[in-house]
């Protein structure tokens, strides 16, 4: 089989998988409307941290967000070197999605090498050894043999490039395609995500910043699950039906967060809990937060909330005064209130 044959990934078009896409169609109008007003650099840019803190946490990745936020800002960190090197590879990946076309073989081994980059002995290249993927001891999944992956890889881009299917299933198709391939000796898993992203992008730029691995990191077993009955199967219908729903998920808790008229980011929102309907200064809201870095503190946390109306100062004329305390603005309070109301949506 060559790159000119018609291959066609196995998989079923279930009504799951058709009430999903109609619904997500429906969610992304929405959606559109919010991003173009609240999706601001600054939360674009915590949302693509939420992203690789997810994609890199689900391969073992031990960095909080926090972290990953520091490493980012290029603060220095206490931290394995490996992992350190984990999140500014992606960071630089995700940063590079632009410039990518999703069918294009070079553009796939472009994004293994900065993804992989000091931490594989061959970034950017398919392996050339066999692989088999464990769950604990247990052999769960044995790739095809290396001689094969790249003409199984050169089918799968054919496909992607002239397939009609809908953006949103072809996304899911590729992902699990690539896991079953397992084309590269490491990092196959954040490059499925990368890559259904970069498709999902394509169709509509604003996904690029819907953190959906957020959503599959909470569902990490479901997710292992998902890959393991499509392998059973031989198609992948299961992952497929998984994936949609967890994108569904995602852009449902994106338009929540901004049912009360603004975004709330993950760090604002636990400042606002925090806080409540007391009064505190700057290092009892630190302690609450297990944070010990003020400028991540200030960054993240209180300076968005102030700048969006969240917080206020008890003494809003003397900023840096030593008995400076925060507390709820009405919008906060709204937005507290509304919480369980989300929750139970």
């Amino acid at each position: 089989m060559n790159a000119q044959s018609r291959y066609r990934p196995p998989h079923t078009i279930t009504p799951t998988v058709l009430n999903l896409v109609a619904e997500i169609g429906e969610q992304i109008g929405r959606y559109s409307v919010l991003a173009e007003r609240s999706l601001t650099p600054r939360l674009r840019r915590e949302n693509r941290i939420r992203t690789i803190q997810a994609s890199l946490a689900i391969e073992n990745n031990t960095l909080t967000l926090e972290q990953v936020t520091a490493v980012i800002d290029g603060k220095r960190m206490l931290g394995l070197p490996r992992e350190i090197q984990e999140v500014r590879n992606a960071f630089s990946a995700y940063e590079a999605l632009e410039n990518w076309h999703p069918a294009s073989e070079a553009d796939l081994l472009a994004a293994h090498g900065l993804l992989m980059a000091a931490l594989v002995d061959q970034p950017g290249v398919y392996r050339s050894g066999g692989v088999g993927i464990f769950r604990g001891e247990q052999l769960v999944h044995m790739a095809p043999p290396a001689d094969r992956v790249p003409y199984l890889m050169a089918d799968l881009l054919a496909w992607l490039k002239s397939t009609d299917e809908h953006p949103l299933i072809a996304g899911c198709l590729f992902h699990y395609e690539l896991e079953f391939i397992h084309p590269f000796a490491d990092g196959n898993g954040r490059m499925g995500r990368l890559w259904q992203t970069l498709i999902l992008r394509h169709w509509k730029p604003l996904l690029a910043y819907l953190p959906v691995e957020t959503v599959i990191r909470e569902r990490q077993d479901d997710y292992y699950r998902a890959l393991a009955e499509a392998d059973e199967l031989a198609e992948a219908t299961p992952f497929v039906e998984f994936m949609l729903q967890a994108l569904h998920d995602a852009i449902g808790e994106a338009v929540a967060a901004d049912q009360v008229g603004d975004h709330v980011t993950d760090q604002v929102k636990r400042l606002l809990e925090v806080v409540g309907d007391k009064e505190l200064n700057s290092s009892h809201l630190m302690q609450a937060l297990g944070l010990s870095h003020r400028p991540t503190f200030r960054e993240n946390y209180l300076n968005p909330a102030l700048e969006g109306g969240w917080l206020e100062r008890t003494q809003p004329d003397s900023p840096r005064s030593p008995t400076q305390r925060y507390r709820l603005t009405e919008k906060g309070k709204r937005w507290l209130q509304s919480k369980p109301e989300q929750q139970g949506k």
